[in-house]
């Protein structure tokens, strides 16, 4: 299980997304919490700026033991914050159920992107919509095992 103490530590200023990170903390596992009826996994990775821990529940995006994740933002036309945290230190963590496995994220791309997307698509249909909300390509980075 992810650390929770430790002067490192950010948690986020979002209130749903700081709950649902203290909830899998307290627990020990991601399962049982959902956004909107899906579940999700918990991403442990270094602030782009700050080197600080953070953390971040995102959509569980999961095929033959292998994830990708989704930076989404609902389809806002600028990437969620964690994006370039992920760029800048794309060594992460990630806590599915009671499992936690070391990654090193990159993005998609090509075909390698299309196969994912369908997966994201199939685990959230809400990705479909988002993508049609915004003039960027949500960017997809998919986890190789450390």
């Amino acid at each position: 299980m992810p650390e929770a103490s430790g002067g490192d530590v950010e948690f986020s200023p979002t209130e749903w997304v700081r709950e649902q990170t203290q909830k899998v903390l307290a627990t020990g596992t991601t399962e049982g919490i959902e956004i909107q009826g899906s579940p999700i996994v918990l991403l442990t990775l270094r602030g782009a700026r700050t080197g600080k821990r953070r953390y971040t529940p995102v959509m569980r995006v999961e095929h033959g033991g292998r994830y990708a994740v989704v930076a989404s933002k609902g389809g806002a036309d600028e990437h969620p914050v964690w994006y370039h945290n992920i760029v800048a230190h794309p060594e992460i963590s990630l806590q599915d159920g009671e499992v936690t496995r070391d990654f090193t994220a990159r993005i998609a791309e090509g075909a390698e992107r299309e196969e994912w997307w369908e997966r994201a698509v199939a685990a959230f249909p809400a990705y479909a919509e988002y993508q049609k909300k915004t003039t960027r390509t949500i960017p997809l980075f998919v986890l190789d095992p450390r």
